[in-house]
């Protein structure tokens, strides 16, 4: 599950092609029901193993909502999902960014029943990442 920022080509951060593996990609990396619902799928009936969130560096949904300021359409929707981390790390990017992901991944292991069940079966792994924009380092965070 990642970011749907176009500089973060999950595909090409991982050195994978085309059907190797599943992405899942939303603004801000955040766990709505409908990415849960996908994630569930995936690892209930496909049987994946790893389930990674991944963050990036200038990670835009974080951005803004760190600067709360008013903007256009729905895109304020996606603040009360990463206002927690924003909450936890404060105003500094990366540490808000690096926070999303933590918290998001632990979401995905608490409210769903799918994969909370397949975590405590030893079947599933959930884990925060972060993908650095300038080196296309990506580094797991628990």
């Amino acid at each position: 599950m990642s970011c749907a920022d176009s500089r973060v080509p999950i595909e090409l951060v991982f050195d994978q092609s085309i059907g190797h593996i599943f992405v899942t990609r939303i603004a801000g990396n955040i766990a709505t029901s409908e990415i849960i619902a996908s994630l569930e799928y995936r690892a209930g009936v496909l049987g994946i193993k790893v389930i990674v969130v991944m963050g990036h560096g200038g990670c835009g949904a974080v951005k803004a909502t760190i600067q709360a300021k008013e903007v256009p359409g729905q895109i304020s929707a996606l603040y009360p999902y990463i206002q927690p981390a924003v909450d936890q790390a404060g105003p500094n990017l990366e540490a808000a960014t690096k926070a999303n992901a933590k918290i998001q991944a632990a979401l995905l292991r608490q409210s769903s029943t799918v994969i909370s069940g397949l975590v405590k079966g030893n079947k599933l792994k959930v884990v925060p990442a972060h993908y650095d924009i300038g080196t296309g380092a990506v580094s797991l965070l628990e």
